[in-house]
Formats: structure tokens, C-alpha cells, sequence
């Protein structure tokens, strides 16, 4: 399908630290229970911290993208990392602006085909952790291929709830 939407998808900077802190902050309010920290500890975050955040698009074992409109509005973004060797690579900080959600934008799978490159130099799967709750994003990622794998780990921002992991074989 041809994407009616025009996109850039690039690694994100260092100097991109107050995109990263805008898009962030509308993550976490459009789906709070989708990353592991809460808002009021994110607005507590300072520029320092921000441009480390940034600077995840050239780390070491790691990668951050941005997806950013014609009109220069950043519309989403997906990161990945090593968290050790048995684990492999690991998808987070997975977001789609609404009016860009869909097949038809075409920009969740430019986004993750960005981070299975980077992936498939790290290992032979990428690993997700989503939300027991989030049954949109479980479809999602269904549909590229991902598989649960009857995994689960605490829900760090409350305990009493899961997550699923997910793996997908590159």
C-alpha cells in the first residue's frame, strides 16, 4: 500500500532533546500505562536529562528514530537496546501520533523497519514487552509478525498488573 502521508524517519540527536521531551510528554498522556515512567516524573526531567535521551539515536547497542512531518511536526518514534545479551534487542518507547495511526500512513512499519535493521545487528529477534490491558497495540504488533511468548514481567508503575512479552524472528 502507498502511503498517502509524506514522513522523515532519521535517528534522533542530541540537539533534539525538546522534540524528545514534546513527544514524549504526549506519549505518556495518550497511553500512560505504555511506558515505565509516569508523567509528573517525566515533566520532573531536566534539559540534561532530555538530551540523553536524544543522544539514543546514536548510542552504543541502541537506537532511537523519529518519524517527523512534512510540516516538521514529530509524529512518532520507536527505540530499541540491548539489555543483555540473553535478552537481545528490545523494542520501547513505541508511538503513533492518532492522525497517523493506521495502514494507510504506513508509518508504525517505517518506523519498526528502521529498528529491525538496527535489530537484526544486535540478534535474530526482537523482544517487546506490551501492556496486559493495551489490546490495540497487542493486535499491532501481532499483525508485523510478533508472537507472545506466554512471558510475562510486573508492570512497573503498578505491580498488580502485567506485561506481555512479544518476540518477533528477523
Amino acid at each position: 500500500m502507498v502511503s498517502t502521508y509524506a514522513f522523515l524517519i532519521r535517528p534522533t540527536t542530541d540537539a533534539d532533546w525538546r522534540e524528545v521531551r514534546d513527544l514524549r510528554l504526549e506519549m505518556i498522556r495518550d497511553t500512560p500505562t505504555a511506558f515505565a515512567v509516569s508523567l509528573e516524573e517525566a515533566l520532573r526531567y531536566d534539559e540534561a536529562e532530555w538530551r540523553m535521551r536524544g543522544r539514543r539515536g546514536a548510542s552504543a547497542h541502541g537506537i532511537a528514530v523519529a518519524a517527523i512531518a512534512e510540516s516538521g511536526r514529530w509524529v512518532g518514534t520507536m527505540a530499541g537496546f540491548v539489555p543483555d545479551q540473553d535478552t537481545g534487542p528490545l523494542l520501547v518507547g513505541v508511538y503513533v501520533a492518532p492522525d497517523f495511526r493506521g495502514s494507510k500512513s504506513g508509518l508504525t512499519d517505517a518506523l519498526l523497519a528502521a529498528v529491525e535493521d538496527w535489530a537484526r545487528t544486535e540478534g535474530d529477534q526482537l523482544t517487546l514487552h506490551v501492556h496486559e490491558e493495551n489490546s490495540r497495540a497487542q493486535k499491532a504488533y501481532e499483525r508485523r509478525g510478533f508472537m507472545a511468548t506466554g512471558h510475562t514481567v510486573p508492570y512497573n508503575l503498578d505491580s498488580s498488573k502485567n506485561e506481555l512479552e512479544m518476540v518477533k524472528k528477523l
